[in-house]
């Protein structure tokens, strides 16, 4: 049996969790959340994936087991996100890299393929994000998002995920009791909520700017592929198709019964993710 393993690195004021798999002898790999998730979505993947690459989940700040913001002005943003990207990947001693990023997680990975990580990202996925965010997508996602839910029992909280995260598509029910195993926190008065600091939501208002990734989109020029959620309305189709025809020039591969986002949970997208990433 593969086994996951549990790492905290330092970060300045920062504590990052990461969740990590395989050999580190291997090519790395770093698979990155969506905006409310933690590393713990792509497990998974994670373990098919590690026979091949030394595989890096980590839980963004104010995430999953990772530190909160010390100031909200400045740590919730894909600046400080891409800092901690580096330190992650100075711990593990990594060079070059393959990036696949899951809605926030694959904006990231635009923006540090474009930037300070230009030389050392070799192949990057994108799945079900754009470098434009349509105004009803990113409200519908702020107003969960900033919200979170109080319940009595992590019973309670799964069929909240079920139903919260129904665009995700079919999924196991293994999948979605580990998704409350990974998703949950307790409060002060013993109730159970959602493992992430509210405060993250300030991505669509004081970090808004972070979401406009035309020029980094347009100046990519490395192996790049497009997953998309056949009904995602994070990624309309007029959007990928505009993706296509700039900067990486991408392969698109859409997934039906599908929003947002993929889960890149079945074989079937292992299998896509191992030809595309040894290309």
């Amino acid at each position: 049996m593969i086994e996951r393993r549990s790492d905290y690195v330092s970060c300045g004021a920062h504590e990052l969790h990461v969740s990590s798999w395989g050999d580190r002898s291997k090519p790395a790999l770093v698979m990155w959340h969506g905006l409310a998730r933690t590393g713990r979505d792509f497990d998974e993947a994670a373990i098919a994936l590690s026979d091949q690459y030394f595989v890096i989940c980590p839980d963004t700040l104010g995430r999953g087991l990772s530190s909160w913001a010390t100031d909200i002005a400045t740590d919730y943003s894909y600046t400080s996100y891409g800092e901690h990207a580096s330190a992650i990947l100075d711990h593990f001693g990594v060079g070059t890299l393959r990036w696949v990023g899951t809605s926030m997680g694959g904006l990231i990975g635009v923006t540090l393929a474009a930037g300070p990580l230009r030389d050392r990202i070799s192949h990057l996925v994108v799945n079900d994000i754009g470098p434009w965010i349509p105004e009803a997508a990113s409200t519908r996602i702020a107003d969960y998002v900033g919200a979170p839910p109080s319940f009595h029992s992590v019973i309670e909280l799964e069929q909240w995920l079920r139903t919260n995260y129904a665009p995700f598509g079919d999924n196991t029910a293994a999948f979605w009791r580990r998704m409350a195993d990974s998703s949950m926190r307790r409060s002060d008065d013993g109730r159970v909520t959602v493992h992430y600091d509210p405060n993250i939501v300030t991505q669509f208002t004081v970090h808004k700017g972070d979401l406009d990734c035309w020029d980094e989109w347009d100046s990519l020029n490395l192996p790049t592929l497009l997953l998309r959620g056949a009904e995602s309305d994070v990624l309309p189709a007029s959007v990928a198709a505009d993706m296509r025809g700039r900067g990486p020039k991408p392969e698109l591969v859409e997934f039906a019964g599908v929003g947002h986002a993929p889960t890149l949970a079945t074989e079937a997208e292992w299998t896509l993710l191992r030809e595309f990433l040894a290309s």
